[in-house]
Parts: C-alpha cells; structure tokens; sequence
C-alpha cells in the first residue's frame, strides 16, 4: 500500500530547508521522549501505540454492538463534546455520500452534547419522535454539563417512548473503567460498555472505542482505519531517522514558520468531505499548543467554496499566516465536462476534460498565488479517500503533535484553560459548592 506524502517545498522562502532540518537532533529528541514517557504528560501516552495494540477480539466486539444498532435503529444519536464526537464525526463525514440522509439509508448518525442549544435539542427531540432510535454516550466522568444534559433529555425520551427494559438495549456507554457518574449509571441500569483509556485524552481518542464504535455503526470499515493508523505508527517510530520521518518534518516545518512570525496555521482542503478532519484537527493542535501564551492558531478553510470569500484576506491580508493543504490524488468517481452547442458560459475549452482536472488546477493555481503573496504552503497528499489512508492522516497529525508540543515546549497533553468558563458558568448558575465564585462574579 502506498502512504500519504508531506511536501514542505512551497513553505520554503519563508524559512529555509536548512532551518527546518537544523530541528532534526530536537525532534528526534521529542520523538523519542514520547516514545519514553519521559517528558510532560507522559500519563496521557495511551495513543502512542494504540493502534497496533487493538486486538481482533476488540474489533470485533465492537463490530458486533455496531451491527445490533444498525439491524434495530434507523437513527442513532451519538452524545459527546469535543474529542468524544469529533473524531468520529470526522471519519464518518469524509467517508459519507453527502446525501446518503437523503435515500434512507440507516441507521443515520446524529450527535448532540456538542452545544447547550435549547433550540437544537428540542428540533432534535422533535425529529427522533417518529425515529427507532439508540443513543452511544460518550463521557469520562458523565458530569460535562453539554453531554450529560443531552443524556438526560434523550434518555427520558427514549424509555417513554420504548419503556425502559427496550431503552436499555439501546444505550451503549463510553466511559471511565471504574469511576465516575456515568460508570455509576451504566452499571445500575446494565448498559452495554466501552473503556476510555485513562491514559488517552478526548482528542486523542477516535482510534478507541469513543470513535471506532459510532464509525463502525455507520458501516465504515473499522479495520481499514485501524491497518492504516497501525503504517503510519510504524514510519512515525522514534526509531525512524528525522529525513523519513513525515511527522517530525511537519512538526519541526510549522515550529520553525511559527518562530518566524508565522502565527496561524490554516488547514485547506479542496474536497468538502474533509471539513470536519479539520475542526478534529483544529482541537488537537489548539487545545495541545495554545498555552502559556504560546501556541500556533488553528484555523480552517473549504476551497474553492472559500476562495469566493476568505480568500481575499488570505491573499492580501496580513502576513501572520501559513497554509497546510489536504490533497486527495484520485477521486473516487470521474464526472467529463459536456460540450454545450451555444457555449454562453465560455467553458467548452475544458470539453472532455475530468471535474477533478479543474479541482487539481485551481489548487495549484491557489497555492501560487498564496506563496507569491507571502503566504507559505505545506502540502499533505492522500492517495486516495478511503479508510486506510484516513487512519494515516489522523495518526500523522496525533504523532506530529506530540512531537510539535514538545518543540514549543508545552505539556501537548493537558488543557488546563478550558476549565475556565465552566468555573463561571456554574457560579452563575449557583451551582453547590460555587457559593464564592458567584459572589465574586456578582459583586
């Protein structure tokens, strides 16, 4: 099988090979410190070697717990905030017809425990009232307030309309191994399990359960994805030496564009299927790089579609940006431009010619015009979209932020900053136990 190839050629300019492979020794070292466990969050590693460690009676487990929702369910309601939902939403939404919802195919795959939306759950409610439907709860500790109150919407809607013995068939829980409120509840109500790791943090996750379950539930293959995570784990090793190494080069190219004023990294797809890989991707490096104020802000486009408006300022606006850019070598189908006997929109010139050939040029020709205009491009090509080149990527982009995390000099596995607005938030709220928060806020 082929891989997915990193080419650094375009961002050059802007830095110089020379500096990007000055970082061999410092990336080797990072690599190897995660390969250690000897250096900052070394108790969140869990991911490092996951993929090669699934074994074939876990797959097929969860395969199992997929087929029975997918024979009882037409629709399928996946309840998780941030790392719990989307890895899953990524895979499952790259390797989608975008209008499979369209055809009735089921089961359909929902989410909700992403917002505190009134109106989502209520129009979610409403949708699920004339739907056979599960529910795959997705949750550490079963305390975040976003999930667990969706939960408990969804939960009572479910046991009303199919009493609760039916209900409990159709809840599978994801969740700590021995702890915690939702621990609690699935073993009181004896709900089907999976294990979070206590050693793999939420974005890291979508190679566990929390991610292969939902993806396996909307028939995507679970192995594939894993055999392409397990190649890249191997070519990523701290065995491999800084030149072959895909995941040190991007990690070392983006520290050394970041030192050079480089102060957002946007992800560019030209295939639609890719947008939620980037907002799984945004997570993972912004909530691994952005502390102690320090960190590279991730930021995402769709092109062409947005061309036609953030591409004015990504052209011509200020110079703190470096692109990396998704390309996917092979379509999976062809579609030839007709001829059209009046040719009014000027287009018979591209007659016989694939849509793709167009896509392959307009991304070429944006990222020449982007680098004459001061913005740095970073290229990643997948050979084609299916599940084993996507097991690649997302594992590339995991090893590689471990590995940048630790060239930044931050603990990539932490996230202290995000327990801010919910100290707040529950203050507000008068939550027990919040009494002197609500009156400092108050005051």
């Amino acid at each position: 099988m082929k891989q997915i190839v990193l080419d650094i050629n375009k961002a050059l300019g802007a830095i110089t090979r020379e500096q990007v492979y000055a970082q061999d020794s410092k990336a080797e070292a990072a690599n190897k410190t995660l390969e250690n466990g000897t250096g900052k969050g070394n108790d969140f590693l869990g991911w490092l070697h996951l993929p090669s460690s699934i074994s074939e009676t876990e797959i097929a487990d969860i395969q199992a717990t997929a087929d029975i929702f997918r024979a009882n369910c037409e629709v399928v309601v996946v309840v998780g905030i941030g790392g719990s939902y989307l890895g899953s939403k990524a895979v499952i939404e790259a390797l989608s017809g975008p209008f499979d919802y369209l055809e009735n195919k089921k089961p359909v795959i929902v989410y909700a425990g992403h917002n505190i939306e009134e109106d989502y759950l209520y129009e979610l409610s409403n949708y699920l009232k004339s739907k056979s439907f599960g529910i795959i709860n997705i949750s550490k500790s079963g305390t975040t307030t976003e999930p667990a109150l969706a939960f408990r919407i969804l939960k009572k809607q479910l046991e009303d309309s199919v009493g609760k013995e039916i209900a409990r068939e159709r809840i599978v829980a994801i969740t700590d191994k021995a702890r915690g409120a939702l621990r609690t509840l699935a073993t009181k109500e004896e709900y089907k399990t999976y294990v979070i790791p206590d050693n793999v943090g939420g974005r890291f996750s979508v190679l566990t359960p929390v991610g292969l379950l939902p993806v396996a539930v909307a028939g995507i293959d679970i192995k594939q994805l894993i055999e392409g995570a397990v190649a890249m784990e191997t070519i990523t090793g701290a065995h491999m030496p800084f030149s072959n190494n895909i995941a040190a080069i991007y990690a070392a190219a983006r520290n050394e564009l970041y030192k050079n004023g480089k102060k957002i990294e946007i992800l560019v797809n030209f295939n639609s299927k890719l947008h939620y890989v980037s907002e799984w991707w945004k997570q993972l490096y912004g909530e691994s790089e952005g502390k102690e104020n320090k960190g590279i802000f991730t930021a995402a486009v769709d092109f062409t579609t947005d061309l036609h408006s953030m591409g004015q300022w990504i052209q011509e606006g200020e110079r703190s940006i470096f692109e990396t850019v998704i390309s996917i070598a092979q379509p999976q189908y062809q579609v030839e431009i007709p001829s059209d006997e009046q040719d009014l929109d000027g287009l018979n010139f591209l007659v016989g010619k694939r849509v793709d050939d167009v896509n392959k040029m307009a991304e070429l020709g944006t990222q020449l015009a982007h680098v004459d205009g001061g913005v740095p491009n970073i290229k990643i090509t997948l050979p084609q979209l299916n599940a084993y080149y996507l097991g690649q990527l997302l594992y590339f982009f995991e090893k590689a932020c471990g590995i940048s995390g630790y060239l930044l000099g931050v603990n990539p596995f932490d996230q202290p900053g995000v327990e801010a607005y919910k100290r707040n938030m529950f203050a507000l709220l008068d939550k027990p136990g919040y009494e002197e928060e609500s009156k400092r806020i108050q005051s």
